[in-house]
């Protein structure tokens, strides 16, 4: 069995992690009455949810994702005067990696923090309208931290999930429970830690949400869910390891892929292994919604063991791919896999973006996404989307292009095949007979990827992609390895290292059309949160060492930034109130870097802890410059 420590800087155990967490109360603070103007929230204000300025109803700011706000009042003119309004702590001794993106409904903003919490702030003035925090058993396995991503609003509820593998409804007026919905067994390693979705199926009328799970390091199966919003019975759920089968309405509906597994093996040396039992393929990022074609798509995790040796020969469907889902039960009607096999932990959660591709005279409904494994993909929305009886679609990519440096496991992709065109050599090799582990080889990225979870943003007024990401290397190596539910299931060695003296993190805007790196902002530290782009031609973006920071849409010009304390690993959004913009950001230094990056997490141990949302906004008396 791997040691999850081996070869790479100490840290804490996942179960020492675990007992550090305190047991919440999960009970709610009083909430004083709210303004009447708040009303419930309809799946048009959703779908309407980027053309709106005065709410933020999803994790995205919009269906599509792109994380791009027509607003303009604070601009590349004035945002050089922009200053802190308020500012808002999450308290206690729960100060570990705060990753979450906030919503605005009505003048109240609703933001989650570290160890299954949640806050309703009055965004006037930062006063707590009531909290919520989540009664969590002492046996938890977070992989990555104890993060929470973000929540999701619809009528009169909002819903998050916890790391004890539950989802919850609160009345989003007074923070009381309606809804607790344990899905699956967190001493085996599941988990939430993601951002939950609001769809609907246009076929039923039926508006649901939508919420996957963690735990690939742990072996868990990804699942992907619905469940009705009003009750939290689940209406169907969804493999996304071949040979597993679904359920719907309660009842065992059909198998993702083959029933009989064939991109797994079943035998490996003469015996039995059954791969795909403890497959990996978690979806513990969000989902997001496609109206046009009423299908829901979600990136899936990497499979497990990450030793491709006990997975090989296969593909490992459907992991470390992008699935695409029909709403009305469940079913699978397409797929493209970013990295077949996969041998680094490359996974494929990261965000999809839903965007319109102007490329040789003609409009394309792509979608764009920026892998842990360094290529920045453009897949054909519509025929991945298609219900013609295919689920496996690798010829729907329209391009794969490089967005980090000196990707080495791969040339590039064969855009016939939508296959990779791999490296030799550069898949670690198996341990040889008598050996507990397999020669180091380099790779770069390593697997915490040349982007990792913090999304990315489009702009529709430069056509550009802003990407956080990261240009870094590993030492790598295989090792035995036997499942052992909430055990760590690796059979993998690594040790993170810098590969740059001058830089790990680089914010880039790369053009979708051309796959050109328009210009980048280096960083000394790891980028570890997402960003957000506006009709006011700015970046934001926050940054490891603390800083919340400005930057040009054009030009990548540094134009403000704010030091907030500790290390900025979470989401900006914006909003408007009274005809005035403000822009709100969580601090709180965590996440996976510290725990697992090797070299890096040696680095981080000089930022602060901390926990705490902030609010900006302009001078009054420029709040209107041009």
């Amino acid at each position: 069995m791997a040691k999850l420590n081996s070869g790479r800087a100490p840290r804490p155990s996942m179960l020492a992690t675990a007992s550090l967490i305190a047991v919440g109360l999960g009970l709610s603070a009083p909430a004083p009455a709210l303004a009447e103007k708040a009303g419930p929230v309809t799946w048009e204000d959703i779908l309407n949810d980027q053309n709106t300025n005065d709410d933020i109803l999803m994790y995205g700011m919009g269906v599509k994702a792109q994380r791009y706000s027509t607003l303009d009042k604070i601009n590349v003119n004035n945002v050089n005067l922009l200053k802190p309004k308020w500012s808002f702590s999450f308290g206690d001794e729960k100060q570990r990696g705060q990753e979450g993106q906030a919503l605005v409904r009505d003048g109240i903003i609703y933001i989650t923090a570290s160890y299954s919490r949640i806050f309703a702030l009055d965004a006037k003035t930062g006063k707590k309208i009531w909290g919520y925090s989540a009664r969590l058993p002492d046996d938890i396995r977070p992989c990555c931290d104890v993060v929470s991503r973000g929540a999701a609003l619809y009528g009169d509820k909002i819903y998050f999930g916890t790391l004890d593998a539950s989802m919850v409804a609160l009345d989003a007026k007074t923070g009381k429970v309606v809804w607790n919905k344990k899905f699956d067994d967190h001493a085996a390693g599941y988990a939430f830690t993601g951002a939950p979705t609001i769809a609907k199926d246009k076929k039923t009328g039926k508006v649901m949400l939508i919420h996957g799970n963690s735990g690939d390091e742990f072996g868990a199966v990804g699942k992907l869910y619905a469940r009705d919003t009003e009750t939290g019975e689940e209406i169907w759920m969804r493999p996304l390891v071949e040979g597993h089968m679904g359920r719907l309405n309660g009842k065992p509906s059909t198998p993702t892929g083959d029933a009989k597994a064939p991109s797994w093996p079943n035998d490996k040396d003469g015996k039995k292994v059954d791969a795909w039992n403890h497959g990996g393929g978690a979806p513990w990022q969000s989902a997001i919604y496609d109206d046009k074609t009423n299908t829901i798509i979600i990136g899936t995790g990497n499979p497990a063991p990450w030793n491709h040796h006990y997975r090989s020969p296969g593909d490992s469907l459907f992991t470390s791919g992008q699935v695409y889902i029909e709403p009305s039960n469940g079913e699978p009607v397409g797929f493209y896999q970013h990295t077949p096999n996969d041998a680094w932990d490359f996974s494929g959660n990261n965000e999809i973006v839903l965007f319109d591709l102007e490329k040789d005279g003609k409009t394309v409904r792509a979608g764009a996404h920026a892998d842990r494994n360094g290529f920045f993909f453009l897949t054909d929305t519509d025929k991945l989307t298609a219900r013609d009886g295919q689920i496996n679609k690798p010829t729907s990519l329209i391009a794969a292009y490089p967005f980090v440096k000196d990707i080495s496991w791969a040339k590039g992709f064969d855009l016939k095949t939508g296959r990779p065109i791999e490296v030799e050599g550069q898949r670690p090799p198996a341990p040889g007979p008598g050996e507990t582990k397999g020669k180091s080889i380099e790779v770069t990225p390593n697997f915490l990827g040349g982007k990792n979870w913090s999304p990315m943003s489009y702009s529709q007024d430069t056509g550009l992609f802003y990407i956080p990401s990261n240009d870094w290397k590993e030492d790598y190596w295989t090792e035995n390895v036997t499942y052992k539910a909430g055990s760590a299931y690796l059979g993998q060695g690594f040790r993170i290292h810098r590969k740059f003296d001058t830089h790990v993190g680089a914010l880039r805007a790369i053009d979708p059309k051309t796959g050109k790196i328009v210009w980048e902002a280096l960083e000394h530290m790891p980028l570890w949160g997402g960003n957000m782009a506006t009709k006011g031609g700015l970046v934001f973006q926050g940054t490891s060492d603390g800083y919340f920071k400005a930057f040009d849409a054009k030009t990548g010009k540094e134009l403000w930034k704010f030091q907030t304390g500790s290390g900025v690993v979470s989401v900006p959004t914006t909003w408007e109130e009274n005809g005035k913009q403000y822009i709100g950001i969580s601090s709180g230094y965590g996440g996976a870097v510290p725990l697992w990056g090797g070299d890096m997490a040696d680095q981080t141990k000089l930022v602060s802890q901390g926990g705490s949302f902030w609010v900006f906004e302009l001078p009054t008396d420029t709040a209107s410059a041009e």
